[in-house]
């Protein structure tokens, strides 16, 4: 598809967020959803953009603790 997406909201365990839709043509359309980050774990690898930058941000922390 061509649509592209914005989600509105902070997200967190069971939040509920926005999503906007925006389409092709210039309409655009929001709906409610549910973050289906479950735990403050899956937030956090979620926020470091996903399991490698996070494994790579704990490395270095321990690198710099050493």
């Amino acid at each position: 598809g061509t649509e592209t997406y914005d989600v509105i909201g902070q997200p967190a365990a069971g939040a509920e967020l926005s999503l906007v839709v925006h389409r092709a043509d210039g309409t655009q359309e929001t709906v409610s959803v549910k973050c289906r980050l479950d735990t403050a774990e899956e937030v956090s690898i979620y926020e470091a953009g996903g399991v490698l930058q996070r494994f790579a941000q704990d490395f270095l922390e321990q690198e710099a603790a050493a």
